[in-house]
């Protein structure tokens, strides 16, 4: 077994039983093809390769790559690839699913990078750190919720399935893990006629946090107490506090 490499955030589970719960929780079928990022050892690709139609694999390490060439050779429903998975063509692909075990450090990137080829991507299950998990899955109101959750909730339906603990990994990580699997929406839960002005009026809301709205948008907008009074929301009111609805109602006024 090669040993794991600090700097690409190698932690692998080995667990059957935990493994087993992770492809059930991805519901995958025998006409899907599935995606997976970093594949490790190649324990849970084995598993993949035995249920679905397809699996890709994509593995940055070239280690890796070269043994699980070798040790995975029978399976002709397998396509392993050599390369950063941030640079995967994956809109080239016909309607995918993901199921993968992310490095910490690349969560957010590869999140948004899935998110990009929503129109071909199904669905993700990952298996990521619990801390972002739960901030993706956050409901207005408390301090999980941000950006990251109303950029998500945006484009997909997510749902935390279970937790991991950090002794299921070799090496041990420092936190513990969370499985959470994001269904893509056909269409968004808000219609606004600017995307880009609603997630400004999002990221500027957020910027600072502890401000009252209309403290916070005024670099955006200066008349920002105005506006939101026209929206039907208390401008004393924080950004945490506020739905979905509430952003593309304030997003609206201002396209």
């Amino acid at each position: 077994m090669l040993k794991p490499k600090k700097a690409l955030g190698q932690n692998y589970l080995f667990n059957p039983i935990l493994l087993t719960r992770i492809l059930d929780a991805a519901e995958i079928t025998r006409e899907d093809l599935i995606v997976e990022i970093g594949p490790g050892p190649g324990r849970m690709t084995e598993s993949l390769a035995q249920r679905a139609q397809q699996v890709i694999a994509i593995e940055l390490d070239a280690e890796l790559y070269a043994r699980l060439r070798q040790e995975l050779a029978g399976y002709f429903n397998l396509e392993l690839v050599h390369m950063d998975a941030l640079d995967y063509p994956f809109e080239s692909l016909p309607p995918f699913k993901v199921v993968a075990n992310i490095p910490y450090y690349i969560t957010t990137p590869i999140i948004f990078r899935l998110l990009e080829a929503r129109t071909r991507l199904r669905s993700m299950t990952l298996t990521i750190q619990k801390e972002v998990a739960e901030r993706i899955v956050a409901p207005p109101g408390g301090k999980d919720y941000g950006v990251l959750s109303l950029a998500v909730q945006y484009r997909a339906v997510p749902s935390l399935c279970f937790t991991v603990a950090r002794e299921e990994f070799r090496p041990v990580p420092k936190v513990d893990s969370a499985v959470l699997r994001m269904d893509m929406r056909v269409k968004p839960p808000v219609e606004v006629s600017d995307e880009k002005m609603l997630f400004r009026v999002i990221k500027t809301a957020f910027a600072q946090r502890r401000k009252t709205l209309s403290n916070a948008l005024k670099p955006l907008v200066p008349e920002s107490r105005d506006i939101l009074l026209k929206a039907g929301i208390d401008p004393q009111r924080r950004a945490e506090t506020l739905s979905i609805e509430d952003f593309a109602r304030i997003a609206n006024l201002l396209s």
